[in-house]
């Protein structure tokens, strides 16, 4: 068992629970951690054996354009097309970042990790 993951993949996207960070956007960024067995990899040298660095950014990148409202809607819908993808892995742990969030004052970043 092992992990594979993708940090600091980051997107310019139009979600927000409030209209008007639905109108300007902002940047995001996600950390994508995949827990699963890729001993047949390894020995192999077989992609098809294991999870794809490349697929895991067309998942994150294709939910980053559908709009939400929540970071944990972003994290749920990452964490439910991997597993629709790769349904032998045995976890997965997205972590989303929103720069900048309209708090009322300075805050370089709001976070969820969900794990699923």
């Amino acid at each position: 068992m092992g992990t594979i993951a993708l940090e600091g993949l980051e997107f310019f996207a139009y979600h927000g629970y409030y209209p008007e960070e639905q109108l300007i956007g902002n940047k995001y960024s996600l950390d994508i951690i995949v827990q699963t067995d890729f001993q047949e990899a390894a020995v192999h040298d077989r992609l098809s054996e294991t999870v794809n660095y490349a697929t895991l950014y067309q998942i994150a990148a294709k939910v980053m354009k559908e709009p939400a409202k929540l970071l944990e809607h972003i994290a749920f819908k990452v964490i439910a097309s991997t597993r629709e993808h790769y349904p032998h892995i045995a976890g997965v742990t997205v972590k989303v970042s929103k720069f900048n969030p309209p708090v009322g004052g300075v805050c370089a970043r709001s976070v969820i990790t969900m794990q699923g």
